[in-house]
């Protein structure tokens, strides 16, 4: 049953048009991901549906009762969640008609209003919606959005924009409409909170529209494919790799029926000719006819794709990056360590993905590599011969010059001729060459910065997240670009295809620590899956101080190292102060206790749900859950504890 339908819809935007006769619907329970290149109008067409955008032309129908939430790619400064006093009352918010039944629930118990049949259907109703379990879900998935138990009290005010679309998230997962529109959802998301996601949306029995560039989030989510291009709408069955065989077959299928019917008029334009020198007229007009009915040749649009390619500064040392002992971070305002690595180095030819949650320091690691910050101890090596080519995360810095064209010529002497004919492979075609910068969108700057980075002479890519702000399109073709040849590169991602594809080895940061995986990002994630840890992982491969490497010392070249007393303590010394054994006893003696009153108060409470005096009593079960919920939080938390105090001993 379609649940929403768009119907010879049109939008132009001053005189632009965006969409152009689309005709498109929504049925219950289906799950469509919506692809196509930056500015096709994908963000217009969710808007259209929810309501926030009107159509110039054509209907958008919604059927009747139907409920429709939308997460825009930026839902920061929503004002019903930053009027909530905290995390767990915003996402709580979300739930509107559980809040509304447990009202009518808890004021006919005050007046002891609980045998009609009014009081009854609102029951029912309560327990299918699994009113009594809102809480604990609440805060799963605040847990699973990468708010810690201990946040959830925290008021939404103090929030970044990014945590903020999170909460955002977390209250539409809570909400469960019957049809959830979401834009770029995965943008502020780690791994872990992505993964999380997906198994959410997967349980969900409501509908489902989403943009998104993540490829692999679009395979797990998606059972339907709707391609926005050239103001129109194409629909395909299956995930995102199902779509993807299926448009290259489209395209194929184009190709040759393009030079079928090129040969078809060359040979009817030919008959004619014939028939006409040797004045055949009636064969030459019956051939005219064919060649009229043939439909007129008109190439096949294909995809616009990004044609990378890379200056050379030769293939580099066979180990061009080293770092011994390193803690990166920063002294300002005071010192903070944000990853330490032990020993670890970059051999020629290594696709290396750099992995881990986010704040965890992936980006200052790369900064550090780069050069653009001084490690506060260790040494970073960077070989004699290595010419490295950092593109940031942040992709407004380094971009001088008023125009696109002027921007790559300050960058990289090039004649003009050369310069229009570069970024016409990344997709700047004629006076889009002479667009200015300062008002380049997200994906354009990008692009931008990848033609720059294309026409420098490295031999060390370091890239931080070069997916960003690009579409799918332009994803695939970053791909081919980062595996031709031999460089070495490493890269900093949350696109787990592009790391799949890309990458042979990881270097993971958590909890505080640098180290390599050998493997890529499926073997990692099924590591993970069996037990893996950072933690064990760096306990295994330290090597002792005062040896620069498994290797040997260190190659000659480059050097970015600091040698003050501060930073000459052990390894141990720096990740803080160690417990007595006295004091370790006491903590854990401490744990122990929590551990058992917590689990015994949770039995009770779960023996309490089975008895007909609390099952009988809206308000009683909602008590007793809602103590349940907040228990379960406070020794998950006990548990934590009790493990990273086994992991300092074992240490």
């Amino acid at each position: 049953m379609s649940i929403l339908a768009l119907s010879g819809v049109g939008r132009e935007i001053g005189a632009a048009t965006i969409l152009d006769d689309v005709s498109v619907s929504v049925a219950a329970g289906e799950r469509i991901g919506l692809v196509g290149p930056n500015g096709a109008g994908k963000t217009t067409l969710l808007r259209m549906m929810v309501g926030r955008d009107e159509p110039d032309r054509g209907r958008v129908d919604r059927a009747r009762g139907v409920r429709i939430e939308v997460l825009a790619q930026e839902s920061s400064h929503d004002q019903q969640l930053l009027g909530a006093a905290t995390l767990t009352e915003a996402v709580r918010g979300g739930a509107v008609e559980i809040a509304t039944i447990a009202k009518e629930l808890h004021d006919a118990e005050a007046i002891g209003s609980v045998s009609t049949p009014e009081y009854a259907a609102a029951r029912q109703r309560f327990d299918v919606l699994e009113g009594y379990t809102l809480d604990d879900r609440v805060a799963a998935a605040l847990r699973g959005l990468g708010f810690p138990s201990a946040r959830h009290g925290e008021s939404p005010t103090r929030l970044s924009g990014g945590e903020q679309t999170r909460v955002a998230l977390a209250r539409l997962v809570i909400a469960d409409p019957d049809l959830l529109l979401l834009d770029e959802p995965t943008n502020h998301l780690d791994v872990e909170a992505i993964e999380w996601l997906e198994g959410a949306l997967r349980a969900r029995a409501g509908a489902l529209v989403v943009a998104s560039h993540d490829r692999s989030f679009l395979d797990a989510v998606v059972d339907r494919v709707w391609e926005v291009r050239n103001h129109k709408v194409t629909r395909f069955r299956g995930n995102y790799s199902a779509y993807a065989h299926q448009r290259e077959a489209n395209e194929a299928d184009a190709e040759r029926d393009l030079e079928r019917r090129t040969k078809q008029i060359a040979r009817e334009r030919e008959l004619i000719q014939t028939y006409r020198s040797h004045r055949k007229h009636g064969k030459m007009h019956e051939h005219e006819r064919r060649l009229a009915a043939i439909e007129p040749v008109v190439a096949p649009r294909r995809r616009a794709t990004l044609a990378i390619s890379a200056a050379t500064a030769g293939h580099g040392p066979a180990e061009p990056v080293r770092l011994v002992e390193v803690e990166v971070g920063y002294r300002e305002p005071a010192r903070r360590v944000i990853a330490r690595a032990e020993s670890i180095s970059l051999r020629r030819g290594d696709r290396v993905g750099i992995v881990g949650p986010n704040g965890a320091g992936k980006t200052t690691l790369l900064k550090s590599i780069a050069g653009l910050l001084a490690p506060l101890s260790g040494e970073i090596h960077l070989a004699q011969g290595v010419v490295p080519a950092y593109l940031a995360q942040v992709r407004a810095a380094g971009l001088h010059g008023a125009t696109v064209i002027d921007a790559l010529r300050a960058a990289v002497p090039v004649e003009a001729a050369a310069a229009r004919a570069h970024l016409a492979r990344f997709l700047f075609r004629g006076d889009e060459i002479n667009k200015e910068v300062a008002v380049l969108s997200g994906g354009e700057r990008s692009r931008l910065e990848l033609a720059i980075l294309g026409l420098l002479p490295s031999n060390l890519l370091l890239l931080d997240e070069p997916t960003n702000h690009l579409d799918v399109d332009a994803c695939e073709s970053l791909e081919r670009f980062l595996l031709e040849g031999e460089r070495t590169m490493l890269l900093v991602s949350h696109d787990r295809r592009l790391l799949e594809r890309v990458c042979t080895q990881l270097w993971v940061v958590s909890g505080g620590s640098v180290v390599r995986f050998d493997g890529g990002w499926r073997a990692w994630r099924h590591a993970v899956a069996e037990g893996w840890t950072v933690a064990n992982a760096a306990v295994r491969i330290s090597a002792p101080r005062g040896r620069a490497h498994d290797g040997g010392p260190a190659s000659a070249g480059s050097t970015r190292s600091t040698s003050t007393p501060e930073t000459a303590a052990p390894p141990k010394a720096r990740k803080g102060p160690a417990l007595s054994k006295e004091q370790a006893r006491r903590r854990r003696a401490a744990i122990d206790a929590d551990l058992e009153r917590l689990g015994l108060r949770k039995s009770q409470l779960e023996l309490d749900l089975l008895d007909p005096k609390v099952l009988d009593s809206y308000t009683e079960i909602a008590r007793v859950t809602s103590e349940l919920a907040d228990v379960s939080t406070a020794l998950a938390a006990a548990e934590e504890a009790w493990l990273a105090l086994e992991g300092e001993a074992t240490a």
